[in-house]
């Protein structure tokens, strides 16, 4: 590699880094403060948030990778366009194709990274994160266990405490079951405990009474004293339990080993899904390389013009632009049909032949000159 590549691959590794951190931040920060609001809210410490923060960023990161290095690009090539760097090498007989090389190993290098994020990062922080959220699903202690609240476990449940001690003991419970239309059933209760059972968690209540009101013609009452009694927690839980796995959360090595009949019976998605999850993640990298080319080529035109690259900077966000809405009518495409696939290719196998049509523009105002000489 020449001095002239290292150099121009170094500064566009050191933008790449500072713009990608800067996304990453604001993008986090916007989706933190819903999850610590939910999180915290729901009663859980400060640990659980870093721990679904930290699962969360490898998709964050993947989001914001073919911004990040097309911000890159162009704040460099216009700063050196600017003070005439460029220019100089362009006189010294560097073609714009050459010039573009170190723009060719950078775009690899992120693309490198993207892959490596979409095939395997992205799938496993998302199974983990998945997993974890179902755990605090069935934490009933953390999700609504509150003393000196009124609860709604479910839907036509009510849950009241007065008191939680430190050993985790329940003082002077509430609690109203109107799920059953034919009756209501009130337990209030002096302690109570909570346990696991055979199919999840249960409430176990000492000395308490039980009202039971049967909604009929006759509307009867009837109460029964109890000095124990356990109240099934499971089914407030059901709904929570997932029983399909997403195919986000597979990587690609399991989609593409795994029997499709097998992988459709575990994740419940069409074929079409299945080969458009595929393809994307094989497609969308090469999004980021074709950013960076584009930004560099559609400036490098710039360079013959004396009232600023302000005009190029504009056309290399419409060109952004168009590409992102290449790519999402094609994943919505290939997902409608499967044999539609092959659509997820086109935004970046059109964002790489722009740039190299626009490399190409900008080398023929030096042969046009040539040839006038």
């Amino acid at each position: 590699m020449s001095k002239f590549d290292r150099y121009l691959l170094s500064q566009l590794v050191a933008l790449f880094g500072f713009f990608a951190l800067i996304l990453v931040s604001v993008y986090w920060v916007n989706r933190a403060v819903g999850l610590f609001d939910r999180l915290i809210g729901d009663g859980h410490s400060a640990l659980v948030f870093l721990e679904f923060s930290l699962l969360m960023l490898p998709n964050v990161i993947r989001l914001v990778l073919p911004i990040a290095a097309f911000a890159a690009t162009v704040y460099v090539t216009n700063r050196l366009t600017q003070e005439s760097e460029l220019v100089v090498m362009q006189a010294t007989g560097f073609s714009g194709f050459r010039l573009a090389r170190p723009v060719l190993y950078f775009g690899g290098i992120v693309t490198a990274l993207h892959l490596l994020l979409m095939n395997v990062l992205v799938p496993w922080s998302g199974a983990m994160l998945s997993e974890r959220e179902a755990a605090l699903a069935e934490n009933v202690t953390a999700r609504y266990l509150t003393e000196g609240q009124f609860m709604h476990p479910a839907t036509g449940v009510t849950l009241y405490i007065r008191d939680i001690t430190q050993q985790g003991e329940l003082r002077d419970l509430f609690l109203s079951d109107e799920r059953n239309a034919a009756e209501r059933t009130t337990y209030t209760a002096r302690r109570a405990l909570l346990a696991r059972g055979e199919n999840g968690p249960t409430l176990l209540m000492f000395d308490g009474i039980a009202q039971t009101l049967t909604r009929d013609d006759r509307q009867s009452l009837s109460v029964t004293r109890f000095d124990d009694v356990t109240y099934d927690l499971s089914e407030m839980l059901a709904d929570r339990t997932q029983t399909l796995v997403s195919p986000d959360h597979l990587t690609t090595a399991e989609l593409l080993s795994a029997d499709p009949q097998e992988l459709q019976a575990r994740t419940g998605a069409e074929r079409a899904t299945i080969l458009q999850e595929v393809h994307t993640r094989l497609a969308q990298p090469f999004l980021s390389a074709a950013a960076a080319l584009v930004g560099f080529a559609t400036l490098l035109i710039g360079a013959f013009s004396r009232f600023g690259l302000w005009r190029q900077i504009l056309g290399a966000v419409g060109i952004l632009i168009f590409l992102q809405l290449l790519n999402t009518t094609g994943s919505a495409m290939a997902l409608d049909d499967a044999r539609l696939w092959p659509a997820v290719y086109v935004a970046p196998l059109t964002g790489l032949g722009i740039a190299a049509l626009l490399l190409y523009l900008a080398q023929r105002p030096r042969h046009l000159r040539g040839a006038a000489a």
